[in-house]
Protein backbone atom coordinates (compact mmCIF):
# COMPACT_ATOMS: atom_id res chain seq x y z
CA UNK A 1 0.00 0.00 0.00
CA UNK A 2 0.88 3.73 -0.75
CA UNK A 3 -1.32 6.21 0.06
CA UNK A 4 -3.67 4.43 2.61
CA UNK A 5 -2.22 4.93 6.13
CA UNK A 6 -2.87 8.71 7.64
CA UNK A 7 1.08 8.98 7.20
CA UNK A 8 1.39 7.82 3.66
CA UNK A 9 -1.20 10.23 3.14
CA UNK A 10 0.89 13.10 4.23
CA UNK A 11 3.82 11.79 3.06
CA UNK A 12 1.80 11.99 -0.41
CA UNK A 13 0.81 15.55 0.27
CA UNK A 14 4.38 16.92 0.96
CA UNK A 15 5.69 15.02 -2.28
CA UNK A 16 3.07 16.96 -3.98
CA UNK A 17 3.17 19.99 -2.71
CA UNK A 18 7.34 19.97 -3.37
CA UNK A 19 6.43 19.52 -6.86
CA UNK A 20 6.28 23.47 -7.53
CA UNK A 21 3.38 23.85 -10.42
CA UNK A 22 3.03 27.27 -10.02
CA UNK A 23 0.36 28.87 -13.17
CA UNK A 24 2.48 29.99 -16.01
CA UNK A 25 5.59 27.96 -14.54
CA UNK A 26 7.81 25.06 -15.98
CA UNK A 27 6.99 23.46 -13.05
CA UNK A 28 2.74 23.26 -14.03
CA UNK A 29 4.13 21.85 -17.48
CA UNK A 30 6.28 18.99 -15.57
CA UNK A 31 3.79 17.91 -12.96
CA UNK A 32 1.51 15.94 -14.95
CA UNK A 33 4.72 13.83 -16.18
CA UNK A 34 5.50 13.55 -12.01
CA UNK A 35 1.78 13.00 -11.47
CA UNK A 36 2.15 10.15 -14.01
CA UNK A 37 5.30 8.28 -12.61
CA UNK A 38 3.47 8.38 -9.05
CA UNK A 39 0.56 6.75 -10.33
CA UNK A 40 2.85 4.03 -12.02
CA UNK A 41 3.88 3.06 -8.61
CA UNK A 42 0.86 1.27 -8.60
CA UNK A 43 0.82 -2.52 -9.98
CA UNK A 44 -2.33 -1.85 -11.42
CA UNK A 45 -1.26 0.93 -13.92
CA UNK A 46 1.81 -0.96 -14.53
CA UNK A 47 -0.12 -3.58 -15.89
CA UNK A 48 -2.05 -0.72 -17.82
CA UNK A 49 -0.36 1.77 -18.97
CA UNK A 50 -2.76 2.94 -21.56
CA UNK A 51 -5.34 3.78 -18.76
CA UNK A 52 -3.52 6.95 -18.12
CA UNK A 53 -3.39 9.48 -21.12
CA UNK A 54 -1.79 13.09 -21.37
CA UNK A 55 -4.11 15.91 -23.01
CA UNK A 56 -2.83 18.82 -24.50
CA UNK A 57 -3.96 21.82 -22.93
CA UNK A 58 -1.80 24.47 -24.67
CA UNK A 59 1.41 26.30 -23.98
CA UNK A 60 2.98 23.03 -23.38
CA UNK A 61 1.04 22.19 -20.67
CA UNK A 62 -1.66 18.91 -20.11
CA UNK A 63 -4.50 17.43 -18.62
CA UNK A 64 -4.17 13.72 -17.10
CA UNK A 65 -6.53 11.15 -16.76
CA UNK A 66 -6.25 7.97 -15.23
CA UNK A 67 -8.81 5.40 -15.18
CA UNK A 68 -9.49 2.48 -12.68
CA UNK A 69 -11.60 0.33 -14.95
CA UNK A 70 -13.21 -2.24 -13.41
CA UNK A 71 -14.28 -5.60 -15.22
CA UNK A 72 -17.85 -5.86 -13.33
CA UNK A 73 -19.02 -2.42 -13.41
CA UNK A 74 -19.97 0.31 -16.18
CA UNK A 75 -21.06 3.13 -13.75
CA UNK A 76 -18.13 5.70 -13.76
CA UNK A 77 -17.05 8.59 -11.33
CA UNK A 78 -15.55 11.58 -12.72
CA UNK A 79 -12.72 12.76 -10.11
CA UNK A 80 -11.75 16.09 -10.67
CA UNK A 81 -8.92 17.71 -9.10
CA UNK A 82 -6.48 20.78 -10.36
CA UNK A 83 -2.46 20.91 -9.42
CA UNK A 84 -1.60 24.40 -10.43
CA UNK A 85 -1.61 26.77 -7.64
CA UNK A 86 -1.26 30.65 -7.16
CA UNK A 87 2.61 32.03 -6.62
CA UNK A 88 4.59 32.71 -3.68
CA UNK A 89 6.02 35.79 -3.80
CA UNK A 90 4.39 36.64 -0.51
CA UNK A 91 6.86 34.85 1.52
CA UNK A 92 9.50 36.49 1.03
CA UNK A 93 12.97 35.02 1.91
CA UNK A 94 11.34 31.83 2.62
CA UNK A 95 9.50 31.70 -0.41
CA UNK A 96 11.78 28.37 -0.66
CA UNK A 97 9.37 26.56 2.37
CA UNK A 98 5.97 27.63 0.33
CA UNK A 99 6.62 23.99 -1.22
CA UNK A 100 8.17 21.98 1.96
CA UNK A 101 5.24 21.92 4.45
CA UNK A 102 6.56 20.00 7.28
CA UNK A 103 9.43 22.25 7.66
CA UNK A 104 7.15 25.62 6.84
CA UNK A 105 5.15 24.17 9.25
CA UNK A 106 8.06 24.23 11.94
CA UNK A 107 9.43 27.48 11.19
CA UNK A 108 5.85 29.21 11.53
CA UNK A 109 6.13 27.57 14.92
CA UNK A 110 9.02 29.82 15.52
CA UNK A 111 7.66 32.53 14.69
CA UNK A 112 3.93 32.25 15.92
CA UNK A 113 4.16 35.82 17.65
CA UNK A 114 4.16 37.26 13.98
CA UNK A 115 0.59 35.91 13.46
CA UNK A 116 -2.45 37.17 14.58
CA UNK A 117 -4.56 35.09 17.27
CA UNK A 118 -6.55 32.94 15.15
CA UNK A 119 -3.41 31.65 13.15
CA UNK A 120 -1.10 31.67 15.86
CA UNK A 121 -3.45 29.06 17.75
CA UNK A 122 -3.93 27.09 14.29
CA UNK A 123 0.11 26.66 14.07
CA UNK A 124 0.49 25.52 18.08
CA UNK A 125 -2.05 23.57 18.29
CA UNK A 126 -0.41 20.95 15.95
CA UNK A 127 -3.27 19.97 14.15
CA UNK A 128 -2.49 22.16 10.62
CA UNK A 129 -0.21 21.82 7.91
CA UNK A 130 1.12 24.98 6.38
CA UNK A 131 2.02 25.26 2.55
CA UNK A 132 1.34 26.74 -1.06
CA UNK A 133 -1.24 23.95 -2.56
CA UNK A 134 -1.60 22.00 0.96
CA UNK A 135 -5.64 23.34 1.02
CA UNK A 136 -6.29 24.28 -2.49
CA UNK A 137 -6.05 22.09 -3.82
CA UNK A 138 -3.37 19.23 -4.04
CA UNK A 139 -5.45 16.92 -1.15
CA UNK A 140 -7.93 17.08 -2.74
CA UNK A 141 -5.97 15.23 -5.70
CA UNK A 142 -4.13 13.05 -3.25
CA UNK A 143 -7.38 11.96 -1.66
CA UNK A 144 -8.80 10.64 -5.28
CA UNK A 145 -5.10 9.25 -5.91
CA UNK A 146 -5.96 7.06 -2.33
CA UNK A 147 -9.75 6.28 -3.29
CA UNK A 148 -7.88 5.40 -6.82
CA UNK A 149 -5.53 2.65 -5.22
CA UNK A 150 -8.47 1.73 -2.17
CA UNK A 151 -10.23 0.85 -5.58
CA UNK A 152 -7.50 -1.60 -6.77
CA UNK A 153 -6.89 -3.22 -3.42
CA UNK A 154 -10.40 -4.27 -2.71
CA UNK A 155 -11.65 -4.76 -6.42
CA UNK A 156 -14.43 -1.96 -6.26
CA UNK A 157 -17.44 -2.65 -8.71
CA UNK A 158 -17.12 0.51 -10.66
CA UNK A 159 -14.89 3.05 -12.95
CA UNK A 160 -12.74 5.64 -11.21
CA UNK A 161 -11.79 8.43 -14.06
CA UNK A 162 -8.68 10.81 -12.68
CA UNK A 163 -9.09 13.74 -13.77
CA UNK A 164 -5.92 16.32 -12.96
CA UNK A 165 -5.71 19.89 -14.78
CA UNK A 166 -3.30 22.43 -15.21
CA UNK A 167 -4.36 26.42 -15.37
CA UNK A 168 -7.58 26.36 -12.64
CA UNK A 169 -6.18 29.59 -11.13
CA UNK A 170 -6.15 31.66 -14.01
CA UNK A 171 -8.03 30.51 -17.54
CA UNK A 172 -9.49 26.56 -16.79
CA UNK A 173 -7.52 25.54 -20.25
CA UNK A 174 -7.00 22.13 -18.47
CA UNK A 175 -10.74 21.55 -17.18
CA UNK A 176 -11.72 23.24 -20.94
CA UNK A 177 -9.44 20.46 -22.62
CA UNK A 178 -10.90 17.30 -20.16
CA UNK A 179 -14.75 18.35 -21.18
CA UNK A 180 -13.89 18.03 -25.09
CA UNK A 181 -11.93 14.41 -23.90
CA UNK A 182 -15.28 12.85 -21.85
CA UNK A 183 -16.96 11.52 -24.88
CA UNK A 184 -14.26 10.22 -26.43
CA UNK A 185 -12.98 8.99 -23.52
CA UNK A 186 -16.81 7.43 -22.60
CA UNK A 187 -17.07 5.55 -26.42
CA UNK A 188 -13.16 4.51 -25.96
CA UNK A 189 -13.96 2.43 -22.36
CA UNK A 190 -17.70 1.83 -22.42
CA UNK A 191 -17.96 4.13 -19.54
CA UNK A 192 -21.18 5.38 -18.32
CA UNK A 193 -20.28 8.69 -15.91
CA UNK A 194 -22.73 8.52 -12.77
CA UNK A 195 -21.17 11.12 -10.89
CA UNK A 196 -18.56 13.67 -11.16
CA UNK A 197 -16.93 14.87 -7.94
CA UNK A 198 -14.74 17.41 -7.31
CA UNK A 199 -12.73 18.01 -4.38
CA UNK A 200 -11.59 21.74 -3.70
CA UNK A 201 -11.77 22.05 0.03
CA UNK A 202 -14.31 23.56 2.17
CA UNK A 203 -13.88 27.74 1.80
CA UNK A 204 -14.44 29.71 4.79
CA UNK A 205 -17.54 32.01 4.19
CA UNK A 206 -16.16 35.07 6.33
CA UNK A 207 -13.15 34.87 8.41
CA UNK A 208 -12.36 32.61 11.17
CA UNK A 209 -14.98 30.79 10.01
CA UNK A 210 -14.47 27.19 11.31
CA UNK A 211 -17.63 25.56 9.94
CA UNK A 212 -17.47 22.69 7.19
CA UNK A 213 -18.87 22.78 3.86
CA UNK A 214 -19.97 20.86 0.56
CA UNK A 215 -21.09 22.14 -2.68
CA UNK A 216 -24.05 21.74 -4.79
CA UNK A 217 -23.09 24.01 -7.42
CA UNK A 218 -20.42 26.67 -8.26
CA UNK A 219 -21.12 30.21 -9.15
CA UNK A 220 -20.70 31.72 -12.89
CA UNK A 221 -18.17 34.41 -14.17
CA UNK A 222 -18.65 36.61 -17.14
CA UNK A 223 -16.09 39.48 -18.03
CA UNK A 224 -18.29 41.96 -20.20
CA UNK A 225 -15.68 44.19 -20.99
CA UNK A 226 -15.45 47.78 -22.88
CA UNK A 227 -12.72 49.91 -25.14
CA UNK A 228 -13.17 53.53 -24.95
CA UNK A 229 -11.69 55.49 -27.94
CA UNK A 230 -11.45 59.26 -28.10
CA UNK A 231 -9.64 62.02 -29.33
CA UNK A 232 -5.72 61.95 -28.78
CA UNK A 233 -4.77 66.07 -27.90
CA UNK A 234 -2.44 67.53 -26.31
CA UNK A 235 -2.90 68.36 -22.21
CA UNK A 236 -2.43 72.06 -22.63
CA UNK A 237 -5.37 72.08 -25.16
CA UNK A 238 -7.47 69.37 -23.50
CA UNK A 239 -10.93 70.58 -25.58
CA UNK A 240 -9.16 70.34 -28.22
CA UNK A 241 -9.77 66.54 -27.95
CA UNK A 242 -11.79 63.89 -26.12
CA UNK A 243 -9.93 61.57 -23.31
CA UNK A 244 -10.50 58.55 -23.38
CA UNK A 245 -9.92 58.38 -19.28
CA UNK A 246 -13.03 60.95 -19.33
CA UNK A 247 -15.10 58.10 -21.33
CA UNK A 248 -14.42 55.08 -19.19
CA UNK A 249 -14.72 57.22 -15.61
CA UNK A 250 -18.68 57.11 -16.70
CA UNK A 251 -19.10 53.77 -17.47
CA UNK A 252 -16.76 52.34 -14.84
CA UNK A 253 -18.77 54.45 -12.13
CA UNK A 254 -21.76 52.90 -13.30
CA UNK A 255 -20.82 49.21 -12.91
CA UNK A 256 -19.04 49.44 -9.60
CA UNK A 257 -21.50 47.64 -7.41
CA UNK A 258 -24.06 47.74 -9.85
CA UNK A 259 -26.81 45.91 -8.47
CA UNK A 260 -28.62 45.37 -11.60
CA UNK A 261 -26.39 42.17 -11.96
CA UNK A 262 -27.17 40.93 -8.46
CA UNK A 263 -28.74 37.56 -8.21
CA UNK A 264 -30.34 35.41 -4.97
CA UNK A 265 -30.86 31.64 -5.81
CA UNK A 266 -31.11 29.49 -2.49
CA UNK A 267 -30.92 32.19 0.17
CA UNK A 268 -27.22 33.11 -1.60
CA UNK A 269 -26.44 35.94 -3.50
CA UNK A 270 -23.89 36.63 -6.05
CA UNK A 271 -21.46 39.52 -5.01
CA UNK A 272 -22.03 42.75 -6.65
CA UNK A 273 -19.71 43.62 -10.07
CA UNK A 274 -16.90 45.28 -9.87
CA UNK A 275 -14.19 46.60 -12.56
CA UNK A 276 -11.02 44.59 -11.87
CA UNK A 277 -9.22 46.00 -13.96
CA UNK A 278 -8.98 49.09 -16.18
CA UNK A 279 -5.97 49.21 -18.93
CA UNK A 280 -4.78 52.46 -20.80
CA UNK A 281 -3.20 51.12 -24.07
CA UNK A 282 -1.10 54.44 -24.91
CA UNK A 283 2.11 52.71 -24.03
CA UNK A 284 4.57 55.80 -23.52
CA UNK A 285 4.43 58.53 -21.03
CA UNK A 286 4.00 62.22 -22.79
CA UNK A 287 1.99 65.37 -22.53
CA UNK A 288 -0.37 63.65 -25.19
CA UNK A 289 -4.03 62.60 -23.37
CA UNK A 290 -4.68 58.89 -24.20
CA UNK A 291 -7.10 57.84 -26.79
CA UNK A 292 -7.79 54.70 -25.70
CA UNK A 293 -8.96 52.93 -22.71
CA UNK A 294 -10.01 49.58 -22.04
CA UNK A 295 -11.51 48.41 -18.82
CA UNK A 296 -12.90 44.53 -17.77
CA UNK A 297 -15.61 44.14 -15.43
CA UNK A 298 -15.92 40.87 -13.17
CA UNK A 299 -20.02 40.09 -13.16
CA UNK A 300 -20.95 36.84 -10.91
CA UNK A 301 -23.80 34.96 -12.13
CA UNK A 302 -26.58 31.98 -10.81
CA UNK A 303 -29.39 32.05 -13.55
CA UNK A 304 -28.61 34.69 -15.97
CA UNK A 305 -27.91 33.95 -19.37
CA UNK A 306 -24.95 35.33 -21.79
CA UNK A 307 -27.55 37.31 -23.64
CA UNK A 308 -29.10 38.30 -20.57
CA UNK A 309 -25.79 39.24 -19.18
CA UNK A 310 -24.44 41.35 -22.26
CA UNK A 311 -27.95 43.07 -22.77
CA UNK A 312 -27.87 44.38 -19.57
CA UNK A 313 -24.27 45.89 -19.46
CA UNK A 314 -25.23 47.58 -22.84
CA UNK A 315 -28.15 49.02 -21.69
CA UNK A 316 -25.94 50.39 -18.92
CA UNK A 317 -22.99 51.33 -21.25
CA UNK A 318 -25.30 53.25 -23.48
CA UNK A 319 -26.78 55.30 -20.04
CA UNK A 320 -23.18 56.02 -19.24
CA UNK A 321 -22.84 57.49 -22.95
CA UNK A 322 -25.76 59.77 -22.41
CA UNK A 323 -24.55 61.04 -19.46
CA UNK A 324 -21.18 61.46 -20.65
CA UNK A 325 -22.60 63.15 -23.92
CA UNK A 326 -25.04 65.51 -21.57
CA UNK A 327 -21.99 66.73 -19.00
CA UNK A 328 -19.51 67.07 -22.37
CA UNK A 329 -21.65 69.06 -23.86
CA UNK A 330 -21.96 71.70 -20.68
CA UNK A 331 -18.49 71.61 -20.29
CA UNK A 332 -17.91 72.94 -23.73
CA UNK A 333 -20.05 75.28 -23.57
CA UNK A 334 -18.93 76.53 -19.90
CA UNK A 335 -15.34 76.67 -21.61
CA UNK A 336 -16.68 77.97 -25.27
CA UNK A 337 -14.76 75.04 -27.13
CA UNK A 338 -16.64 73.34 -29.88
CA UNK A 339 -17.28 69.57 -29.00
CA UNK A 340 -15.20 66.78 -30.93
CA UNK A 341 -18.34 64.56 -31.44
CA UNK A 342 -21.24 62.75 -29.93
CA UNK A 343 -19.58 59.71 -28.21
CA UNK A 344 -21.23 56.24 -29.84
CA UNK A 345 -21.24 52.84 -28.45
CA UNK A 346 -21.30 49.90 -30.51
CA UNK A 347 -21.09 45.91 -29.81
CA UNK A 348 -17.91 43.86 -30.93
CA UNK A 349 -20.06 42.01 -33.62
CA UNK A 350 -21.45 45.33 -34.58
CA UNK A 351 -17.88 47.03 -34.96
CA UNK A 352 -16.68 43.46 -36.63
CA UNK A 353 -19.22 43.34 -39.15
CA UNK A 354 -18.86 47.30 -39.99
CA UNK A 355 -15.49 46.70 -40.21
CA UNK A 356 -15.46 43.67 -42.73
CA UNK A 357 -17.76 45.86 -44.81
CA UNK A 358 -15.38 48.30 -45.17
CA UNK A 359 -12.09 46.58 -45.31
CA UNK A 360 -13.09 43.06 -46.33
CA UNK A 361 -12.96 40.16 -44.41
CA UNK A 362 -9.72 38.86 -45.30
CA UNK A 363 -8.28 42.28 -43.84
CA UNK A 364 -10.05 41.75 -40.84
CA UNK A 365 -9.06 37.98 -40.43
CA UNK A 366 -5.35 39.23 -40.75
CA UNK A 367 -5.90 41.43 -37.53
CA UNK A 368 -7.23 39.45 -35.46
CA UNK A 369 -4.79 36.55 -36.37
CA UNK A 370 -2.09 39.74 -36.05
CA UNK A 371 -2.66 39.45 -32.25
CA UNK A 372 -3.71 36.39 -32.00
CA UNK A 373 0.48 35.29 -32.45
CA UNK A 374 1.52 37.88 -29.82
CA UNK A 375 2.27 34.53 -27.20
CA UNK A 376 3.43 37.28 -24.43
CA UNK A 377 -0.04 39.14 -24.73
CA UNK A 378 -2.66 37.28 -22.53
CA UNK A 379 -5.89 36.63 -23.71
CA UNK A 380 -7.91 40.20 -22.59
CA UNK A 381 -4.42 42.14 -23.94
CA UNK A 382 -5.49 40.12 -27.32
CA UNK A 383 -9.24 40.86 -26.78
CA UNK A 384 -8.37 44.97 -26.52
CA UNK A 385 -5.97 45.11 -29.22
CA UNK A 386 -7.92 43.59 -31.91
CA UNK A 387 -10.67 45.55 -31.19
CA UNK A 388 -8.60 48.60 -31.10
CA UNK A 389 -7.26 47.68 -34.42
CA UNK A 390 -10.63 47.48 -35.95
CA UNK A 391 -11.28 50.78 -34.57
CA UNK A 392 -8.07 52.22 -36.03
CA UNK A 393 -8.95 51.08 -39.40
CA UNK A 394 -12.44 52.96 -39.21
CA UNK A 395 -11.82 56.14 -37.18
CA UNK A 396 -14.47 57.32 -38.76
CA UNK A 397 -16.91 56.18 -35.76
CA UNK A 398 -14.57 58.02 -33.13
CA UNK A 399 -15.27 59.17 -29.81
CA UNK A 400 -16.90 55.27 -29.74
CA UNK A 401 -17.32 52.99 -26.97
CA UNK A 402 -17.31 48.89 -27.85
CA UNK A 403 -18.83 46.41 -25.94
CA UNK A 404 -17.48 42.68 -25.57
CA UNK A 405 -16.33 39.63 -23.85
CA UNK A 406 -12.97 38.79 -22.57
CA UNK A 407 -12.33 35.53 -21.15
CA UNK A 408 -12.10 33.80 -18.81
CA UNK A 409 -15.84 32.64 -19.25
CA UNK A 410 -17.69 30.39 -16.25
CA UNK A 411 -21.18 29.05 -16.55
CA UNK A 412 -22.89 28.90 -13.43
CA UNK A 413 -23.89 25.10 -12.52
CA UNK A 414 -26.29 24.23 -9.95
CA UNK A 415 -28.06 20.34 -9.29
CA UNK A 416 -28.69 21.20 -5.34
CA UNK A 417 -32.22 19.84 -6.53
CA UNK A 418 -30.66 16.22 -8.19
CA UNK A 419 -32.42 13.29 -6.60
CA UNK A 420 -28.78 11.50 -6.29
CA UNK A 421 -27.16 14.90 -4.89
CA UNK A 422 -29.24 15.14 -2.12
CA UNK A 423 -29.04 11.54 -0.74
CA UNK A 424 -25.32 11.93 -1.38
CA UNK A 425 -25.65 15.42 0.96
CA UNK A 426 -28.13 13.47 3.62
CA UNK A 427 -25.17 10.74 3.80
CA UNK A 428 -22.55 13.54 4.13
CA UNK A 429 -24.37 14.67 6.97
CA UNK A 430 -25.10 12.50 8.54
CA UNK A 431 -21.82 10.01 8.34
CA UNK A 432 -20.02 13.81 9.73
CA UNK A 433 -22.00 13.54 12.41
CA UNK A 434 -20.56 10.72 14.19
CA UNK A 435 -17.34 13.03 13.94
CA UNK A 436 -19.04 16.06 15.69
CA UNK A 437 -19.22 17.81 12.42
CA UNK A 438 -21.71 19.70 10.95
CA UNK A 439 -21.93 19.69 7.65
CA UNK A 440 -23.09 23.29 5.44
CA UNK A 441 -24.77 22.99 1.87
CA UNK A 442 -23.20 26.00 -0.44
CA UNK A 443 -25.26 26.04 -3.58
CA UNK A 444 -22.92 28.30 -5.80
CA UNK A 445 -19.08 27.50 -4.90
CA UNK A 446 -18.47 31.23 -4.74
CA UNK A 447 -14.31 30.78 -5.38
CA UNK A 448 -15.36 29.91 -8.80
CA UNK A 449 -14.42 26.27 -10.03
CA UNK A 450 -13.70 23.68 -12.63
CA UNK A 451 -16.87 22.45 -12.18
CA UNK A 452 -18.37 25.36 -14.34
CA UNK A 453 -17.51 22.94 -17.55
CA UNK A 454 -18.81 19.47 -16.77
CA UNK A 455 -22.24 20.81 -17.51
CA UNK A 456 -24.29 22.84 -19.35
CA UNK A 457 -27.98 23.26 -19.97
CA UNK A 458 -28.87 21.22 -22.73
CA UNK A 459 -31.07 23.24 -24.55
CA UNK A 460 -29.98 27.02 -24.01
CA UNK A 461 -28.16 28.68 -27.13
CA UNK A 462 -27.48 32.17 -25.65
CA UNK A 463 -23.76 31.50 -25.55
CA UNK A 464 -24.05 32.40 -29.15
CA UNK A 465 -23.83 35.72 -27.73
CA UNK A 466 -20.74 35.36 -25.92
CA UNK A 467 -19.09 33.77 -29.02
CA UNK A 468 -20.14 36.47 -31.28
CA UNK A 469 -19.17 38.93 -29.20
CA UNK A 470 -15.16 37.48 -27.90
CA UNK A 471 -13.12 38.59 -29.70
CA UNK A 472 -10.28 36.11 -29.45
CA UNK A 473 -12.78 33.48 -29.76
CA UNK A 474 -12.19 30.38 -31.95
CA UNK A 475 -8.19 31.52 -32.16
CA UNK A 476 -6.70 31.75 -28.09
CA UNK A 477 -9.73 31.06 -26.48
CA UNK A 478 -12.99 28.86 -26.82
CA UNK A 479 -15.23 27.12 -24.08
CA UNK A 480 -16.28 23.52 -25.50
CA UNK A 481 -20.37 24.24 -24.67
CA UNK A 482 -21.61 21.30 -26.94
CA UNK A 483 -19.46 19.32 -25.90
CA UNK A 484 -20.77 20.46 -21.80
CA UNK A 485 -23.84 19.89 -23.41
CA UNK A 486 -23.58 16.17 -23.61
CA UNK A 487 -22.22 15.93 -20.15
CA UNK A 488 -25.19 15.79 -17.76
CA UNK A 489 -24.08 13.67 -15.10
CA UNK A 490 -24.87 15.09 -11.45
CA UNK A 491 -21.99 16.66 -9.77
CA UNK A 492 -20.72 17.48 -6.37
CA UNK A 493 -17.79 19.06 -4.63
CA UNK A 494 -16.69 17.13 -1.23
CA UNK A 495 -13.52 18.34 -0.09
CA UNK A 496 -10.82 18.42 3.16
CA UNK A 497 -11.15 21.69 5.51
CA UNK A 498 -8.34 24.08 5.26
CA UNK A 499 -7.96 28.50 5.43
CA UNK A 500 -6.93 31.34 3.94
CA UNK A 501 -5.91 29.69 0.59
CA UNK A 502 -4.34 31.79 -1.98
CA UNK A 503 -2.54 33.29 1.43
CA UNK A 504 0.53 33.26 3.03
CA UNK A 505 -0.61 31.17 6.27
CA UNK A 506 -2.80 28.81 3.76
CA UNK A 507 -3.14 25.38 5.75
CA UNK A 508 -4.87 21.92 5.62
CA UNK A 509 -6.23 20.26 8.84
CA UNK A 510 -4.76 16.84 9.10
CA UNK A 511 -7.32 15.06 10.82
CA UNK A 512 -9.97 16.15 7.86
CA UNK A 513 -7.32 15.58 5.24
CA UNK A 514 -5.61 12.38 6.36
CA UNK A 515 -9.04 10.58 8.68
CA UNK A 516 -11.90 12.00 8.01
CA UNK A 517 -12.27 12.98 4.13
CA UNK A 518 -10.96 9.99 2.57
CA UNK A 519 -13.19 7.60 4.66
CA UNK A 520 -16.14 9.84 4.01
CA UNK A 521 -15.67 9.68 0.26
CA UNK A 522 -14.65 6.02 0.18
CA UNK A 523 -18.31 4.84 2.43
CA UNK A 524 -19.96 7.32 -0.51
CA UNK A 525 -18.92 5.74 -3.49
CA UNK A 526 -19.23 2.24 -1.83
CA UNK A 527 -22.84 3.11 -0.63
CA UNK A 528 -24.19 4.73 -4.07
CA UNK A 529 -22.07 2.67 -6.52
CA UNK A 530 -20.71 -0.57 -5.59
CA UNK A 531 -23.97 -1.92 -4.07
Amino acid sequence: MLWQTEQQLEDLICKLVSFDSRTGTEGEISFPYLLKDELMKLDYFRSHSEYIELHDAGKKRNTLTALYKSKKAVKTIIFISHFDTVHTGEFGAVEDLAFKPRELTEYFKSISHDFKESIRHDIESDEYLFGRGTMDMKMGLALQMHLIEKAVIEEWPVNLLLTAVPDEEVDSAGMRTAAKCYESLSEKHSLNYSLMLNCEPSFTQKPDDENYYIYTGSIGKMMPSALFYGVETHAGEPLRGLNANYMASFLNRKMEFNNSFKETHFGETTPLPITLKTYDLKADYSTQTTNHVASLYNVFTMKQTEEEVFSTFNRITENAASEMNTHYQHLCEREHASPVGEVKTMTYKELKDYTVNKIGSAAVEALINKYSQYRHLDDRTQSFEVVNSFINQCKELVPLIVTFFAPPYYPSVNNSDDPLIQDIVSFTKSELKNDDIDTNVVHYFNGISDLSYVTYDADDKSYLTYIDNTPMWGYTYTVPFSDMQKLQAPFINIGPFGKDAHKISERLHKKSAFTVTPRLLARMIQKFFTA
